[in-house]
């Protein structure tokens, strides 16, 4: 499936869920839009990486479901940054590189103080495009720990990635801040190890904490 393609289904998913929890909550339900930052890494051993800060942008639903427990759902789009240490002839550095995605959010909410803090926890369906050098000057760069793989020889990674996510939200009724953490469940670094590179057991999980504020109408 294409992103094109993703995306259409998305919208059309949460456009669907949005107007069954309007018929069937028996509480509230909040439409919203959410920005923040992102401070993203890859954990692995295969290379030496430096976290780098990112933005994401969404919209967002929150639905009462029973008692003291809330839905929330939507979608955001994501731009995250990492560096990766290489070096050539001269020089050794972390080179940047940037992954732009989209994510489809399910989470549960439980509600410590109605309307005031909450934590969330659920799955994030993560689809995102390469891992893209910001900077072509850098493509013949080697990979620290290697003499022959390249910069822009790791740039493939996977396309669909789930992430486990906790987190907290406070504020008053309509804005909240939320601070939560992504970790990557599945092996981004996996369509590596059929490249016919020198290594062959490339391992990496997404670390991702993002700081978002979140409006409701």
């Amino acid at each position: 499936m294409s992103l094109k393609s993703f995306l259409f289904v998305t919208f059309f998913c949460v456009f669907i869920l949005t107007l069954n929890a309007q018929r069937n909550y028996g509480g509230y339900n909040h439409l919203g839009i959410n920005g923040g930052i992102s401070i993203y890494n890859i954990t692995t051993p295969n290379f030496e990486t430096e976290s780098g800060t990112g933005f994401v942008a969404g919209f967002t639903t929150r639905g009462e479901f029973y008692g003291s427990f809330d839905i929330l759902y939507g979608i955001s789009f994501s731009n995250s940054e990492l560096g990766i240490k290489a070096s050539n002839a001269l020089n050794t550095q972390f080179v940047d590189y940037q992954i732009q995605g989209v994510q489809l959010n399910v989470l549960g909410s439980y509600n410590i103080i109605r309307n005031h803090l909450s934590i969330e926890a659920g799955p994030v369906l993560n689809v995102n495009g390469k891992m893209n050098l910001k900077s072509e000057s850098f493509e013949d760069y080697i990979i620290d720990g290697y003499t022959t793989i390249r910069t822009q020889d790791i740039q493939d990674i996977s396309t669909f990635n789930v992430h486990a996510v906790g987190g907290i939200m406070a504020g008053i009724e309509n804005v909240r801040l939320s601070a939560q953490y992504q970790y990557g469940i599945n092996n981004m670094f996996n369509s590596l190890n059929d490249k016919n590179l020198e290594e062959s057991n490339f391992k990496g999980n997404s670390s991702n904490v993002v700081l978002a504020i979140y409006v409701y109408f």
